[in-house]
């Protein structure tokens, strides 16, 4: 029955025995492509598959480490300016305390000096009275002899005072 069935389509030009031969060629090819072809083909597969599953856990170690070194650097500029900070703040209290430094000093010179000439002052003052006194008191003994020399009158006693006052004005 078989051979009936092949038979009737032997009509078209096709016949068992080249079915048989093309069915074992195919076979014997897909044999010989799965021992030299197919297996170098999948271990290409794998190996493709392998390199780029290792290529992406690279890129991701890549990008992780990128990311690291980005927090790492956004710390350390962090930590640069609050270091700064504290450097300016540091200078400004420095600066202040140099200024009420130099402020209270000069207030102190201003003193002292005011101090000083005051003291002079008084000092001069003070001889200068002295000064006055002794020349008073000259005045009296030099009055007392010409009086005690001479009675004077009204007239001649106020010449006398005027005389020595020029005399004062003199020296």
């Amino acid at each position: 029955m078989f051979n009936q069935i092949v038979l009737a389509g032997a009509s078209e030009g096709l016949a068992l025995g080249n079915m048989l031969f093309v069915l074992v060629a195919f076979l014997v090819l897909m044999l010989l492509l799965k021992k030299y072809a197919w297996g170098p083909v999948v271990k290409m597969m794998e190996k493709r598959a392998e390199k780029v599953a290792h290529d992406l856990d690279t890129a991701e170690d890549a990008r992780q480490r990128a990311e690291e070194m980005a927090a790492k650097r956004s710390e350390q500029l962090q930590s640069a300016r609050t270091e700064a900070n504290s450097i300016i703040s540091d200078a400004k209290a420095t600066a202040g305390k140099q200024r009420d430094q130099i402020v209270a000093d000069a207030h102190a010179d201003a003193q002292a000096t005011k101090e000083q000439a005051s003291a002079q002052i008084a000092q001069e003052r003070s001889e200068a009275m002295a000064d006055v006194k002794s020349e008073v008191a000259e005045l009296s003994v030099t009055i007392a002899q010409k009086i005690i020399q001479k009675e004077l009158k009204l007239d001649d006693q106020k010449a006398l005072i005027d005389a020595y006052i020029e005399g004062l004005g003199n020296k």
